[in-house]
């Protein structure tokens, strides 16, 4: 990965009503997707879903994402699930 582009996907969680009970998930979206090398940002109700999961993978591939941001519940719950989401989808 030394001297590739840096491309960023980010994905603000809304963790049912828990995160966007609080927080607005498509402000803070519509915000990180104007930050530098940051080529997609989505705002999902349930990102630790399969279809979450899913999206996240799917995206790494098609927009040839080589980072990955996940703002979503404590690391403690889904650190795991989506560090296997990236590798699956080919990151390490």
């Amino acid at each position: 990965m030394a001297g590739d582009e840096i491309r960023i996907g980010v994905y603000v969680c809304h963790c049912g009503l828990n995160i966007a009970g609080s927080v607005d998930c498509k402000e803070v979206a519509e915000f990180a997707s104007t930050l530098p090398n940051v080529v997609l940002a989505k705002d999902y109700r349930y990102t630790c879903s399969d279809q979450g999961q899913e999206l996240i993978k799917n995206d790494i591939r098609e927009y040839r994402l080589n980072r990955v941001v996940v703002a979503s519940c404590s690391p403690r719950l889904h650190e795991l699930t989506f560090r296997k989401v990236c590798e699956e989808a080919g990151l390490n």
